[in-house]
């Protein structure tokens, strides 16, 4: 059991809990391939971010009047028939056809992150919340316009040079056909991708993934698609 400031009920759990918020946008796709990923918070335990997550786009300073549709799973009780899939705590619709859908994944604490009882994880003084290594796949051969996007978390650190350190060591180049790394000579004050993304590699078949350091966003106005430059 770990200690931090003599808190020694504290502890380092050995699973993260992030909350996940996928918003899918149908005004501009009716096919709901433009969907982006945000990770929202982290919890060291289920019930935290089980807690979290169903309030999580009232912390983004949305309200439930501000949606067409506003459903928490389990909120009618056992007998309640969910039909927006297993793994969604809450889902809305906005009266401009966007989809909110906020979920829960998981990942090993590799960076032995402590959390407090009650499943908030401990930052250092002056640090106001973690920075996530996102590799962000894109396949413009589906959908030219890249907004058929997956999302993975590869890592979670409180400090954000260490985010980038490793963002710069999740990729094997030997792995792809096309590999371009922030800092590298030939980009020095060009870097064609977006402002947070370390590194942008194309596979064999074409596939585009960029590893990408980001924050939580804290506004609802901060919800916008991964700023990525093909």
């Amino acid at each position: 059991m770990a200690s931090i400031n003599g808190a020694s009920s504290n502890f380092v759990p050995e699973q993260l809990f992030h909350t996940i918020l996928t918003v899918i946008d149908y005004s501009h796709d009716p096919s709901g391939a433009n969907r982006t990923t945000f990770v929202l918070k982290t919890h060291g335990t289920l019930e935290a971010a089980k807690q979290y997550a169903i309030h999580s786009l009232e912390s983004l300073n949305f309200a439930p009047t501000d949606f067409q549709q506003y459903h928490i799973r389990g909120s009618r009780g056992v007998s309640e028939s969910w039909s927006h899939g297993d793994g969604v705590l809450l889902f809305a619709r906005a009266f401009d056809g966007q989809e909110f859908l906020v979920g829960i994944d998981t990942t090993p604490n590799n960076e032995a992150l402590t959390a407090t009882p009650d499943g908030n994880i401990v930052l250092p003084e002056g640090a106001k919340f973690l920075h996530y290594v996102l590799q962000i796949s894109v396949d413009y051969n589906a959908d030219r316009s890249g907004g058929l996007q997956t999302t993975e978390i590869l890592g979670v650190y409180i400090h954000r040079v260490d985010a980038w350190t490793a963002a710069h060591k999740c990729l094997d180049p030997a792995q792809y056909a096309e590999y371009d790394r922030r800092g590298d000579s030939q980009f020095i004050g060009e870097w064609p991708f977006g402002e947070d993304i370390a590194v942008h590699a194309v596979s064999e078949t074409g596939q585009n993934h960029f590893i990408a350091v980001k924050k939580p966003p804290e506004q609802k106005h901060e919800l916008k698609q991964h700023n990525l430059r093909k």
